[in-house]
């Protein structure tokens, strides 16, 4: 039985792959890079010229101290990986333009919720998911932006969708404005899915300067719309 239902769960792997294959086919296979989370249900595309940004660097950026106890639990129930438009790719870019790169940041993160975290989340959690202050209270978020070092001023939401449920797969759809460490205003596109079983939040996460965002919307849009969580049968 065991060997039954793990070949199952290769095969609907496998058909995934294929999926994904054969759409990259017929967009023109070399226009893309197709990158899958160690999940096996997440899967999105950016363009092929966008690079792959330091694993280690991005690991510190989005966890930070790596001798921290939190930060080791919390990379150890995440898997991250982010690409860059930019000719010299850096995990800096990931909030903001820093270093002159007004040109696009993807990252994604898969992560294992533990069991409080299944019982708390919601749409809002979803919304919340790339830990950057998107559903918060407006008196939370006016005593926020009143401390000096708080790097997150200005926001503004652009649109808020929540996604259709497909196959027990929740998902919302969020872009909003922020002005990062006194740079110029960022936009970021944000698409977080909770998987069926309820034990995972996958989140992808565009950042572009506003005015990079509205030149590149395009390209951008193709690549929160490749995203996608699919619940594999098992």
């Amino acid at each position: 039985m065991e060997r039954s239902r793990a070949g199952s769960r290769l095969i609907a792997t496998a058909m995934v792959v294929a999926a994904m294959a054969a759409g990259l086919t017929g967009c023109g296979g070399a226009d893309f890079t197709y990158v899958m989370g160690d999940d096996g249900q997440s899967y999105f595309k950016v363009p092929a010229s966008w690079r792959k940004v330091d694993q280690a660097a991005l690991d510190q950026r989005v966890f930070g101290d790596p001798n921290s106890a939190t930060a080791r639990l919390r990379k150890r129930l995440s898997w991250t990986v982010a690409y860059d438009a930019f000719s010299r790719p850096s995990a800096d870019h990931l909030l903001d333009a820093t270093g002159g790169s007004d040109q696009p940041f993807v990252f994604a993160m898969v992560s294992k919720l533990t069991a409080s975290e299944r019982d708390k989340m919601s749409l809002d959690g979803l919304r919340n998911a790339a830990m950057l202050p998107v559903a918060v209270g407006a008196d939370v978020r006016q005593q926020l932006e009143q401390m000096p070092t708080y790097p997150y001023k200005n926001f503004e939401l652009l649109s808020d969708e929540v996604l259709p449920p497909e196959d027990g797969v929740r998902g919302v759809h969020v872009v909003y404005n922020f002005k990062v460490l006194g740079g110029p205003v960022q936009t970021f596109d944000q698409t977080a899915y909770l998987a069926a079983d309820g034990t995972r939040v996958s989140v992808l996460l565009i950042r572009c300067s506003a005015t990079c965002y509205r030149q590149r919307g395009q390209e951008i849009e193709r690549v929160a719309r490749s995203f996608k969580v699919k619940r594999i049968p098992g």
